[in-house]
């Protein structure tokens, strides 16, 4: 157990239960224990495994690259669709975590084994994703931000062209391109301003 995630198995939380019991189990598997993204992470010689993170209605086990998992029992899901390589287990109360702790630790195991044999999910180029018009016109009425968009890294042009498109409305996209574009300027992700709040 590392200090360092204490905190986050000590929160007011509804999931504090099954948060315990995930970490034990995980634990068990001989996996390493660190804080990535604010959750408890665990990692095999360096890499990252799998974490445990909440939201209202469940809490989940978050595989890295569940993609690329056999998922005999069918329970692994797609975030959204537009998480390419992890998957995630839902889980809505501490039984059934004590249920599935051997079907748990078997596709822990398997995670590990696909990092061991240094199998990699090929990911979506970022030209494959769909760039709003909106956004297509800013980038030629201005050659400097087009610039600083070309620069950014792939996953970085990947992030706003995925934040871009969720908007159903054009006015709304357009916002958010305005709201962005001094952030691309200067070579940040959309993620990367943790103190602003999207809409």
């Amino acid at each position: 157990m590392n200090p360092k995630v204490d905190f986050y198995f000590t929160k007011p939380t509804p999931w504090q239960q099954e948060y315990k019991t995930l970490r034990s189990l995980i634990l068990d598997c001989g996996l390493t224990e660190e804080l990535r993204w604010g959750c408890p992470c665990y990692s095999y010689n360096g890499q990252n495994i799998v974490l445990i993170h909440g939201f209202k209605n469940y809490c989940a086990l978050l595989f890295m690259k569940g993609v690329l998992l056999q998922d005999a029992a069918g329970i692994l899901i797609q975030q959204t669709k537009n998480v390419q390589a992890a998957r995630q287990i839902r889980f809505t109360g501490l039984q059934e975590i004590v249920k599935m702790k051997t079907t748990l630790k078997a596709y822990i195991f398997e995670a590990i084994e696909v990092e061991k044999a240094g199998l990699k999910v090929e990911l979506k180029k970022t030209a494959e994703f769909t760039m709003p018009a909106e956004f297509k016109n800013k980038l030629a009425k201005d050659a400097t931000l087009k610039a600083a968009f070309k620069a950014l890294t792939p996953g970085r042009q990947r992030g706003y062209l995925l934040y871009f498109s969720s908007a159903k409305q054009a006015k709304t996209r357009e916002a958010r391109i305005e709201k962005y574009i001094p952030y691309i300027l200067k070579g940040k992700g959309v993620d990367d301003d943790y103190t602003s709040t999207k809409k």
